[in-house]
Order: structure tokens, then C-alpha cells, then sequence
């Protein structure tokens, strides 16, 4: 199989056993046969931001390479919500089993009324930037031009407590 694209895939999860929700959606993934883990970031607990009343959460990163076009991609990963019990959330940004999100996708702009990447708000989430420069800090986001290493550091929101486990 071809996996000659590479994505970036920000993964969360804040019900239940948080960190076996994240290891089974990323398995998931590399079990589909459409596409392969690169690399992965480590984990991390996270605040909650935006909806703040709720429990802290467990992010991180996985750089795939994929066969799939972004919308393909996009409802794999939906899929795999489903399948692990991720149910319609009522409260945006609110609780959930498992949140799987486009990050990165080569060095793509989209921006259609289903996805849009590169991810509209990763340059001003703590939660993402530090698991994605555990393993690419030189990616450059595509429409701000600098690499992650730089977005993070240039993050003035120290609000957005993370902490590595």
C-alpha cells in the first residue's frame, strides 16, 4: 500500500480509562491497513481549555503516513470515535471518550465546511504543540510559516497547564 502522505493526528480523551481510550484509537488506526504510525509523540495531561468544567484530559500526537485523501481520513478517523463509544457531544469542547483530529496533512490548506487544516487553533493550543514537537519541532505550519518549535515558544497562554507522563 502507498502511503506516500503524511498527516499529523492530535488524539484526546478526558471519560473513562483516558490513556487505554488513546492507545486503542491510535492501534486502530494502524490496524486499518491504510495507514502507518511514524512516529509518536508521548503522553500528556492536560486542562481542559475553552469548556473548562470538566476533567483534565490525555493528548498527544501520531505522524502517520496514509494512502487517504484528507475527507477519507477525516471519516476513518470519526469511525474509530464510534467504534471506541464517542457519542454526539452535546457541550462544544465539552467531554469525550476520544477526539481524533487532522493537524497536519502534508503541507495542504483546506478549508472546507467539514474540515479545514491545517487544524484553525493548533497554533494557540499548549495541548498540541508540545506532543507535536516531542517528534517533528521543524514541521512548518503551512500557512504561518514557522515550525512548531517556534509556535510553541512564541505561546504566551500559560494558562494551558501540561504536563508530560
Amino acid at each position: 500500500m502507498n502511503h506516500s502522505h503524511k498527516a499529523y493526528i492530535a488524539f484526546g480523551s478526558n471519560i473513562g480509562h483516558r490513556f487505554e481510550n488513546c492507545t486503542d484509537g491510535i492501534k486502530r488506526l494502524a490496524q486499518s491497513g491504510k495507514a502507518v504510525i511514524l512516529k509518536q509523540s508521548g503522553f500528556y495531561e492536560t486542562e481542559p481549555v475553552d469548556y473548562t468544567d470538566q476533567d483534565w484530559f490525555v493528548n498527544g500526537v501520531v505522524k502517520i503516513g496514509t494512502s487517504l485523501d484528507p475527507s477519507d481520513l477525516l471519516k476513518m478517523l470519526k469511525s474509530i470515535e464510534k467504534e471506541i463509544g464517542r457519542t454526539q457531544t452535546v457541550v462544544r469542547y465539552g467531554p469525550r471518550i476520544l477526539d481524533m483530529d487532522i493537524i497536519l496533512y502534508d503541507d495542504l490548506v483546506l478549508n472546507s465546511p467539514q474540515l479545514t487544516i491545517p487544524h484553525p487553533r493548533m497554533h494557540k493550543r499548549r495541548f498540541v504543540l508540545c506532543p507535536i514537537c516531542d517528534i517533528d519541532p521543524d514541521v512548518i505550519h503551512p500557512v504561518l510559516h514557522y515550525n512548531m518549535q517556534i509556535l510553541l515558544d512564541k505561546l504566551e497562554d500559560f494558562s494551558q497547564k501540561v504536563v508530560r507522563r
